[in-house]
């Protein structure tokens, strides 16, 4: 499949740091066999949970952000493959796919004398690519009975996962129409416009295409919401958020109580988990911001999620391991790591 690789027993061992009296996770995880056709392999296989990456800064560059979100998948491959096998989590029911590689497109876009303008245009077609590659294969997962666990990239990719993913569970006939829920603890709703796809408005064009039902944004940061859009999602009874001042400011609620909220706002059917590690305090990501939740804070949420909501789909993003501006911050994949594995013993308690 072109801007899909997948990886072999051999592609995942070589990151796996074997040794004696251990087992890591790498030894443990499935994974595709070339000899026959990966479809049929998913369908079979004993695996919940497949695993995937999409290494992309296209659509952040597209918001005209920060370039980085591209480097952090390879950073937590090697974190995760790496992580104990145990009576806590063994591994055997993940399958690691592969990952994306968009890098034929950016190398067209980046190397062509675009202005500026025109060079946001041209990004924005691309994340139409973006889209399509990764609804496609989204799709055949969720058909399959699979949860995916999609490690980005940028939030861009929650509208190609929401739309795989309700596209897939419909045709599994797990629900009556394509259409699912999604929470997501983010600094900003990511509901801008329809001008063009990029990593602003994944909600916003799912939402419009009827693939997103409800949506809670949770720990929305006040001082970054444009007007406009809060009156777009305060008048919107399919919409809920709770902002980061009313739980750690005005402390309104705590927040494990606004996290019990926003997976009881979408309880109805099932509930895409998003995070945004631009929420999270001190974290390298374009939105990098000093005032956040805590690591702590984001695992928690990901464990009551997991286990309080049906889950569609696990989708982390916007983290990197170094930004085009030369930030570098190599524990990134690290955290991306513990959230995953969080996610994986949580919905296992579900």
């Amino acid at each position: 499949m072109k801007h899909f690789k997948f990886y072999s027993k051999e592609d995942i061992l070589s990151l796996t740091k074997i040794r004696r009296f251990e087992t890591k996770i790498g030894e443990r995880l499935q994974n595709i066999k070339p000899e026959s056709e990966w479809t049929e392999q998913l369908q079979h296989s004993t695996a919940r949970y497949v695993l995937l990456g999409i290494p992309e800064d296209i659509g952040v560059k597209a918001n005209e952000g920060i370039g980085g979100a591209d480097t952090n998948w390879l950073s937590f491959l090697s974190s995760f493959l790496n992580v104990q096998s145990n009576d806590f989590f063994t591994g055997e029911n993940v399958l690691l796919l592969g990952h994306f590689d968009f890098g034929d497109i950016q190398y067209l876009i980046e190397n062509h004398a675009y202005d500026q303008p025109e060079l946001i245009d041209a990004y924005r077609h691309a994340v139409n690519l973006v889209d399509e590659a990764v609804e496609a294969i989204v799709k055949v997962i969720a058909a399959a009975k699979k949860i995916p666990i999609v490690i980005g990239g940028g939030q861009n990719n929650a509208y190609p996962i929401i739309k795989g993913a309700a596209k897939g569970l419909y045709k599994a006939e797990l629900i009556p129409l394509a259409q699912i829920n999604a929470v997501n603890l983010d600094a900003h709703p990511d509901y801008r416009a329809i001008e063009g796809r990029h990593s602003g408005n994944g909600f916003r064009y799912a939402s419009e295409d009827g693939f997103l039902g409800k949506y809670c944004n949770l720990c929305l940061h006040e001082n970054y919401i444009p007007q406009n859009i809060l009156m777009d999602i305060h008048n919107d009874p399919f919409i809920d958020y709770i902002t980061y001042e009313d739980i750690f400011i005005n402390e309104k609620k705590n927040f494990i109580q606004a996290v019990a909220h926003a997976t009881g706002f979408t309880e109805d059917t099932y509930t895409g988990i998003e995070l945004d590690l631009d929420s999270i305090e001190q974290v390298l990501s374009s939105a990098a911001t000093p005032i956040g939740v805590t690591a702590l804070h984001a695992r928690q949420y990901i464990t009551f999620a997991a286990q309080d909501t049906k889950a569609a789909y696990l989708h982390i993003c916007e983290g990197a391991t170094q930004l085009a501006d030369g930030r570098r911050d190599e524990s990134t994949g690290k955290l991306i790591s513990y959230l995953v594995t969080d996610f994986i013993k949580g919905s296992a308690l579900e």
